[in-house]
């Protein structure tokens, strides 16, 4: 078992080993939290490839000591993007969103070109940078240049995850996809654990985006070679499109719990299920596991059926007090039958940075699946995210696909404050576990006063869809047998990946305590 990690000035927790080192390295070179962060981020994009990439998205929640602040940089579809592309090369329903979402007939392709939205991520590490960083923008590069040319020995977790996805990549017959093999598999399978990969390509455009401080990627040589290669290959993607993507510094929500604060990013994200859940179990007098299922599910009901592009369609307010007393009504003895879904597995990194200063960044990058559209930039060594395939193609949701749109994301960083001080960042990857994860970890922390390496080690449950509740093997097997008594279709899962990974650190009086997610091949590194 892990144990959790004291630091006296700063600590970066991630999923991979040689990322934290590479934040941590920017710790010591006098850097902020951001700095480390993002030297993290970068890192990561080459040493846990399947879950982020150059062309993913990325959210963030900075504490910079005085207040709390959002990112949202996630990209949008393109404008020749249209409902009637998507619903006519649309698959049977996948239940991505699960709730209401995963009733419509159909669902957005996953895979190639047609998913692909403006990546967010290059634009997120430069404004995270020139809002809150100290050393050099191109230094936070270092690292991952030299994991892209030079090399990395491949972890274990993400070995596994890789050979997954060669097995998905066979099964496609898209075009665009093809470079994907070229790059990711080579000799025809995944490197194995232990084994050395190099991705030159990516080296090449790490370099430019760290050299021009992001701009090659939106108006420069990488721009120009994703046009091409959109047109070439039959993508929607448009110099334009890159040329006119933002990131947004929004407002964090928030709600609290037992004394605590909870922040969140506010839509097109779904931290607003986990506030909504933490809401609900706070006007209880008490609750259990069946209850904590519960508010669970109406906080994603409520998401599944509101979530989308606030530019698009502003949410309600589904953390107004009497809107909220209303549906704590609705949790019973029994277990409920919320609308029916099949939630995917997500393709995402999450991590956490401290300094010496008090900053502290939660970070949250993804593809979504794993790898995302498969698509592949060739010389240049990245994949696209797959994010279109969380828009609704019912014309009447708030999240019907539309050009210029944010699509619904499933990543979100959490931020938590205890009697109105900042305590630190924490989050929990992995698609629709994340608001579970997210309420999991703030029930171990503030319910039974665990340790963030504690919180994130306790056995997890996960809501699947109806009354269908999957627990790990260490999982307490009296409440198992309550749930059931109760109602819950509890099975006892072998497959750890369902359950998530993530990160938290807190502040303490001395400094910092960290924990890294046990599942994964993280750590969490002390300064």
């Amino acid at each position: 078992m892990r144990q959790a990690v004291y630091a006296p000035q700063g600590v970066v927790a991630t999923s991979q080993p040689l990322a934290a080192q590479a934040g941590l390295a920017m710790l010591r070179e006098g850097g902020s939290a951001v700095d480390a962060a993002v030297a993290a981020a970068v890192t990561l994009t080459q040493v846990q490839p399947g879950s982020n990439d150059l062309g993913g998205d990325l959210f963030a929640l900075v504490w910079d000591g005085k207040e709390l602040h959002g990112l949202n940089a996630s990209g949008r579809a393109p404008a020749a993007l249209s409902l009637a592309a998507l619903t006519g090369a649309a698959q049977p329903p996948n239940g991505a969103l699960g709730g209401a979402q995963a009733r419509a007939p159909l669902a957005p392709p996953a895979r190639g070109w047609l998913p692909v939205t403006v990546p967010g991520a290059p634009a997120g590490w430069q404004d995270l940078h020139a809002r809150f960083g100290r050393l050099p923008f191109e230094r936070l590069f270092a690292d991952a240049v030299h994991y892209a040319e030079q090399g990395w020995t491949v972890s274990p977790t993400v070995a596994r995850r890789w050979a997954e996805s060669v097995a998905a990549h066979r099964a496609l017959d898209h075009p665009e996809c093809r470079a994907w093999a070229d790059v990711y598999a080579p000799d025809g399978r995944a490197p194995r654990a232990g084994e050395l990969f190099r991705n030159p390509g990516a080296g090449r455009a790490l370099r430019l985006i760290g050299g021009s401080h992001a701009d090659s990627f939106y108006r420069g040589e990488i721009a120009q070679a994703l046009a091409a290669y959109a047109a070439d290959t039959g993508g929607l993607l448009t110099a334009a499109d890159l040329a006119e993507h933002t990131s947004t510094w929004v407002e964090p929500v928030r709600t609290d719990y037992r004394g605590h604060t909870v922040y969140e990013i506010p839509p097109n994200g779904q931290g607003v299920a986990a506030l909504q859940a933490l809401a609900l179990l706070d006007g209880l007098p008490g609750h259990g596991l069946h209850e904590q299922i519960e508010a669970m599910k109406l906080g994603f009901a409520d998401a599944h059926a509101y979530v989308a592009d606030p530019a698009a369609y502003p949410m309600p307010d589904l953390l107004d007090p009497a809107y909220l007393a209303a549906r704590r009504a609705l949790i019973g003895d029994r277990a409920g039958d919320p609308p029916p879904g099949d939630p995917m597995k997500g393709g995402t990194v999450y991590l956490a940075a401290a300094d010496a200063d008090g900053m502290m960044v939660s970070l949250i990058q993804s593809t979504y699946q794993g790898f995302g559209s498969f698509v592949v930039l060739p010389e240049y060594g990245f994949g696209l995210q797959n994010r279109g395939a969380g828009f609704s193609l019912d014309p009447a949701h708030p999240n019907v696909a539309a050009p210029g749109k944010r699509p619904f994301h499933t990543i979100i960083p959490g931020f938590l404050f205890r009697d109105g001080a900042p305590l630190g960042p924490f989050g929990v990857m992995g698609g629709h576990m994340q608001p579970q994860g997210h309420l999991q970890l703030v029930l171990a922390t503030v319910d039974d006063g665990l340790d963030p390496q504690q919180a994130l080690t306790r056995p997890r449950w996960y809501w699947h869809t109806e009354r269908q509740v999957e627990v790990e093997p260490e999982f307490d097997p009296v409440l198992v047998e309550q749930l059931r008594s109760r109602g819950h279709e509890v099975t006892v899962a072998t497959d750890r990946s369902t359950f998530g990974m993530g990160q938290a650190i807190w502040r303490i009086p001395g400094g910092y305590v960290a924990g890294s997610e046990p599942r994964a091949d993280g750590q969490a590194a002390a300064y």
